[in-house]
């Protein structure tokens, strides 16, 4: 299939990557040129590196964007870029960006007026799974669009599942990511609890995590944590943006967050103390400075 790509950061990369080797042909358009170029390299043919949004969304039956938040996704669409009057009608455009649901809305019914069909198709799973090809996909929009385009997306992830229309993959991403959130500081203020009291948290770790508190969150920023990296697989400062969506979903439909309300405090006093661009496990670093001890042994 003829698929263009734009935006080839930690996660657009790799996803493109695992597009290829299932053996799409692809446009590949990034604002920096060196990601699109690399992935094209990487490609032996069935790739190219193109000069605007515009230019990948010519001729293409698929137009797929992986972008940080909804006005990017708006300016490239209908703005700046103006993407979508470059697009075949008939074509399907797939935003996998995590965005607020109404601002899916409001570019679908755009789109639909040029006779282009479009899925929300946010991610969850971070940098590990977007090179693996195992991420989740949260999917929004009409059931026959989505079957059609189910293979593309199996390509870049293990879990595919279609939540309701437009804008529903959204609200399912919301809700991953305030599980996402809680479960990382009630991690870290776990096993600032055992370290404080004298039990070694690798022993926590390795003793709870195949009981009923056992989480993927777990098995994926339980190591980070012990080990102090905080390399960035998903930023704090993209978190921090995504529970700004989350609150303003929540607003409009009247929902109460007070858990995810006090981690999204959290996140911004690691912002505020420089780490924004660590990975979201750094939420132990709060515990750390409230406590004044690291969780690690030693």
């Amino acid at each position: 299939m003829k698929i263009g790509f734009i935006g080839l950061g930690i996660m657009g990369k790799p996803m493109a990557k695992n597009l290829i080797k299932a053996g799409h042909e692809l446009k590949l358009y990034n604002r920096s040129k060196a990601p699109a170029e690399e992935a094209a390299a990487f490609s032996n043919g069935k790739a190219v590196a193109v000069n605007s949004a515009a230019e990948a969304a010519e001729g293409v039956e698929l137009l797929l964007t992986m972008l940080p938040n909804s006005p990017h996704v708006k300016s490239v669409m209908l703005e700046d870029g103006k993407a979508a009057e470059h697009m075949t009608p008939g074509a399907t455009f797939i935003d996998m960006s995590s965005i607020n649901p109404i601002a899916s809305r409001e570019i679908a019914g755009e789109l639909a007026k040029l006779g282009i069909d479009m899925l929300d198709a946010p991610v969850s799973g971070g940098e590990p799974k977007a090179i693996d090809g195992t991420l989740s996909f949260m999917v929004g929009g009409k059931p026959e669009v989505f079957e059609k385009f189910k293979p593309v997306l199996q390509a870049m992830g293990s879990s595919v599942v279609l939540c309701g229309d437009v804008g529903a993959g959204n609200v399912t991403k919301l809700c991953n990511q305030a599980v996402v959130a809680v479960n990382i500081a009630a991690l870290s203020e776990a096993l600032m609890l055992g370290k404080k009291a004298g039990v070694d948290p690798e022993a926590i770790y390795q003793a709870i995590k195949g009981g009923l508190a056992g989480s993927a969150v777990m098995d994926a920023k339980a190591p980070m944590i012990l080990d102090r990296n905080f390399k960035p697989g998903f930023r704090i400062d993209l978190h921090i943006k995504d529970l700004s969506n989350v609150f303003d979903a929540a607003k409009s439909v009247d929902a109460p967050m007070p858990l995810t309300a006090q981690v999204f405090e959290m996140m911004k006093l690691l912002h505020g103390d420089g780490h924004g661009q660590k990975d979201h496990s750094a939420l132990a670093l709060v515990y750390e400075k409230l406590a004044n001890t690291e969780i690690t042994m030693g």
